[in-house]
């Protein structure tokens, strides 16, 4: 056997048992997710959870039972927090590529734009960018920002908190959501003005998020984020998911994490998507 031959033979065997153990790496995951979804029908089956957030927007049907009226128009609410998760935790409209099984906590799962930037705008920042957990958000990144509002007499501020008030259990609670792809480019949009907060007939408003993405998709559901892979979430939300995506300076992005009043410096994971037609509510 000539010594060429023995590194071939080498090669090949290091490259199947590459590929054999991505495979058992993506079976393992796909076991996760699977045992996740499980957990979550177990641990809300026959107890009064209302309809569940992330959907596909896409997909109307639901069963749950559990209804509970829209809250109000955001302009007749108080913004009381900004926020964003790393990959859409919605999917649908133009971001429906999945970006896959993740860690089983919220990183590196969710969807993304189903499009692609320019070559100009993939040019990488030589900054950390809304790094404070330890990773850092990427030129050509997908992000999900949820502007909360609620019924309640508060005022913005940091985490959900900020939207409960001590004297009114169950405020009326709505986020409008609006999916970013990052780019380096200070041609696209800005952060810092479409997270701009101003009071307009007394109530705290964003008055730029975008009015040009799309319809937004209304409906009953609730809170997000990884730690309600298992279990349901309690609160009841109602949502407005624009179906199309807006390109968004990756700079004002990194320059909004540095100084809010949400005290926001870095990408929340992302919920497992709700497709259980038990925990899901009817898109009318």
């Amino acid at each position: 056997m000539t010594q060429h031959y023995k590194k071939h033979i080498l090669a090949v065997s290091l490259f199947g048992a590459a590929t054999a153990a991505g495979y058992a790496l993506a079976d393992d995951h796909g076991d996760m997710l699977a045992k996740q979804k499980a957990a979550l029908e177990a641990n809300t089956a026959g107890k009064g959870f209302g309809p569940q957030s992330p959907r596909d927007i896409d997909q109307d049907y639901g069963t749950n039972k559990r209804v509970f009226g829209m809250a109000p128009n955001r302009a007749e609410m108080n913004l009381c927090n900004i926020h964003f998760h790393r990959f859409a935790e919605h999917k649908g409209g133009n971001f429906t590529t999945w970006a896959g099984h993740g860690d089983g906590k919220g990183t590196n799962t969710g969807y993304v734009w189903d499009g692609k930037l320019a070559d100009a705008q993939m040019k990488p920042v030589n900054r950390q960018v809304c790094a404070s957990k330890g990773q850092s958000l990427q030129v050509g990144d997908t992000i999900e920002v949820h502007y909360v509002h609620s019924a309640a007499m508060v005022e913005p501020g940091p985490t959900l908190g900020a939207c409960l008030q001590d004297n009114q259990m169950n405020p009326g609670l709505r986020v409008e959501a609006q999916v970013f792809v990052l780019a380096n480019d200070d041609n696209a949009l800005d952060f810092k003005q479409l997270a701009h907060i101003e009071t307009v007939n007394g109530y705290a408003q964003a008055p730029n998020i975008p009015s040009d993405t799309g319809v937004p998709v209304q409906y009953l559901g609730s809170t997000t984020g990884p730690a309600y892979n298992e279990k349901g979430s309690p609160l009841q939300v109602t949502w407005s998911v624009r179906p199309e995506v807006a390109v968004v300076d990756i700079n004002s992005v990194a320059d909004w994490c540095d100084d809010n009043v949400f005290n926001e410096d870095y990408a929340h994971g992302v919920r497992n998507l709700v497709t259980n037609p038990k925990l899901l509510s009817t898109i009318e």
